[in-house]
């Protein structure tokens, strides 16, 4: 299934007073950048979400965020006695070996104390952390899910939208191959009216040679390996909209090739007829283009 890069997904949920909130969304970019927002006290979190995150998203800028409020002691802190004393032993030690040692040292504040790990506990270290973590996880996979699903029907709307862009390109195309074709006898004769007024300007012309020159002319302004380059890039881009896996760079370098290709065209028409077509070919392309951007 084509996927978008934009969409958007949320799930919200409470276990053991917590209140937490998953929030994920997503717009387009060249490549996959994964922008986390996520409590720094649950322990190996990161990481799992990074590579769950990884394993279903190919392209887009990502921002994943995690709220979790609530709980009467989220913000009580107590003083572990058992850690607070071993680490003022292990402090009394080190500062007894620098003594002997002649090695001075700074005196440790009660603020550099207490900011140590484990001196002091709070409602959240005493929590089952990897049991919420995996539940936590586990409603992020949802939440991931129903994002790539909400990409997946804005990927299966934007098919649609470009697939009609294709129709109107490939019709444009058979509309100048066959504005060419009426011209073609009046292109002839234009040619052979021009040859006759410069034999007859110039005097000891070497009619071979005006000849040659005008038929250069006519193949600089024969626009037919155009229109078979415009009509492959069509069956090329159809396949990629159909193809499995993320294509959207594919298809934009396609839509820099079908321009290439326009633009030559405006550039060779030589008539107001093929010109209009070309430039309404540029303004489809231009749109389709835009709509390329959001492809995965």
């Amino acid at each position: 299934m084509r996927q978008s890069m934009t969409g958007f997904a949320s799930r919200s949920g409470e276990l053991d007073g917590l209140r937490w909130g998953w929030e994920l969304r997503g717009v387009n970019g060249k490549g996959l950048e994964l922008r986390l927002r996520l409590p720094d006290w649950i322990e190996g979190f990161e990481p799992l979400v990074r590579k769950a995150a990884q394993a279903k998203l190919a392209r887009g800028n990502v921002q994943i965020s995690l709220r979790i409020t609530g709980g009467s002691d989220e913000e009580a802190a107590e003083l572990h006695e058992v850690a607070l004393a071993r680490v003022l032993d292990a402090i009394a030690r080190i500062e007894d070996a620098a003594g002997r040692r002649g090695l001075p040292l700074e005196r440790s504040s009660a603020a550099q104390i207490v900011a140590l790990r484990g001196v002091m506990t709070t409602g959240q270290s005493q929590r089952d952390v990897p049991a919420l973590r995996a539940t936590l996880m586990a409603e992020f996979e949802a939440a991931l899910d129903e994002f790539a699903e909400m990409r997946g029907r804005e990927g299966t709307a934007l098919m649609t939208v470009m697939s009609g862009q294709l129709d109107e390109i490939e019709t444009l195309v058979a509309q100048a191959a066959d504005t060419v074709d009426s011209r073609r006898d009046a292109q002839a004769e234009k040619l052979r009216t021009a040859l006759a007024r410069v034999m007859e300007a110039t005097d000891g012309a070497d009619e071979a040679r005006v000849a040659q020159e005008l038929a250069l002319i006519a193949v600089k302004s024969d626009i037919t390996e155009e229109l078979d380059r415009l009509n492959a890039h069509v069956a090329a881009a159809r396949a990629l909209l159909h193809d499995t896996g993320a294509v959207g760079r594919k298809l934009d370098f396609l839509m820099q090739e079908f321009n290439r290709e326009a633009n030559t065209l405006c550039s060779k028409s030589g008539s107001s007829a093929l010109t209009q077509i070309g430039l309404t070919l540029k303004t489809v392309i231009d749109q389709m283009r835009e709509q390329v951007q959001n492809v995965e």
